[in-house]
């Protein structure tokens, strides 16, 4: 069943969610991340794709996501700051661009960013353009039609707006925002010409069949690029107890998005640095083939040089 299921999707077809599931519960997890290897290769060849971000603007965000430190809701001691200086900004962005990182993201706190504080921004942008070779990308909320015009033409040509998690389970880990706020800003951005980055947690206490629906409901919007975070609980947030999953659950979980995303970027994201180096390797050979490097948001990354290393002991080229 896996390798038939394998051989369809690499001549085009889209597997349902019932044969998802199947895929998600394979007894060899080995056997299961090897034909996820074949059909990102198939699809994507040996290239992993790059980005990095700068936490643009830290803290006092007035939504109540259960897993987030810079909410204002809980008590986290996360640094809290309006925006991250013109100065700083640049040089993060020189110093990953001269690493060979393709990608560059400022990524803001908020529901939204406003038009005043667009136009900092986007001076920002626009001298990235300048200054460096980088692909430029933005997360910044749910913002309107306006202002993702108005990064359009600062040079930003992708945006990142994650899902978070399954439609059906969002709403009991967030009541100031919906799944469907979060689709109509992805859609607001590719009509103005963007491609989307959009993606998720896993490990908040939703189940595989709800990682399956949220892999499905990426596949509708045909999202270019998909990070899939690892919860690190923190403390403060409701979330702080919740239990880790395994690292092979996670190997599951990247293989079946695999099979439903065949030729999309995968990409690690926050939490890989808890995964052991046997997991990590796993991970890049099953199915993932892009890498957010660095440090994240409010949580640790993963040194740009033990990066490079381990892709080149995988065969895998940095692009």
């Amino acid at each position: 069943m896996l390798n038939e299921l394998k051989n369809r999707v690499l001549s085009g077809y889209k597997i349902s969610f019932d044969e998802a599931m199947i895929i998600a519960q394979w007894r060899d997890v080995n056997e299961l991340c090897d034909a996820a290897g074949e059909i990102c290769r198939a699809f994507c060849g040996n290239r992993i794709d790059s980005c990095s971000i700068i936490n643009a603007r830290s803290g006092r965000c007035g939504e109540d996501c259960k897993w987030c430190a810079q909410s204002a809701h809980f008590h986290t001691g996360v640094d809290e700051y309006e925006s991250a200086s013109v100065e700083d900004t640049l040089a993060l962005a020189r110093y990953n661009d001269s690493r060979g990182i393709r990608r560059f993201s400022l990524v803001t706190s908020g529901r939204r960013v406003s038009c005043r504080d667009m136009e900092y921004y986007c001076d920002i942008y626009r001298r990235l353009g300048k200054e460096t070779g980088l692909s430029l990308c933005a997360s910044m909320g749910l913002l309107d039609e306006e202002a993702l015009k108005m990064l359009w033409d600062a040079g930003v040509k992708r945006y990142h707006c994650n899902l978070e998690t399954a439609p059906s389970f969002f709403p009991s880990l967030c009541s100031t925002h919906t799944t469907a706020d979060k689709i109509a800003t992805l859609r607001r951005a590719k009509s103005v010409g963007m491609t989307v980055c959009s993606g998720g947690i896993i490990g908040m206490g939703e189940t595989m069949e709800q990682r399956v629906e949220l892999a499905i409901t990426l596949r509708d919007l045909d999202v270019d690029s998909v990070p899939i975070n690892i919860l690190i609980p923190i403390p403060g947030t409701p979330l702080q107890d919740q239990q880790p999953i395994s690292e092979e659950e996670v190997m599951r979980t990247v293989a079946v998005f695999r099979f439903i995303l065949p030729d999309k970027f995968l990409r690690f994201a926050g939490g890989r640095a808890r995964l052991s180096k046997e997991a990590e390797r796993r991970i890049l050979t099953g199915g993932m083939n892009g890498v957010l490097m660095g440090d994240m948001l409010t949580t640790i990354g993963n040194r740009i040089d033990e990066d490079r290393e381990l892709f080149g002991s995988l065969g895998l080229e940095l692009a």
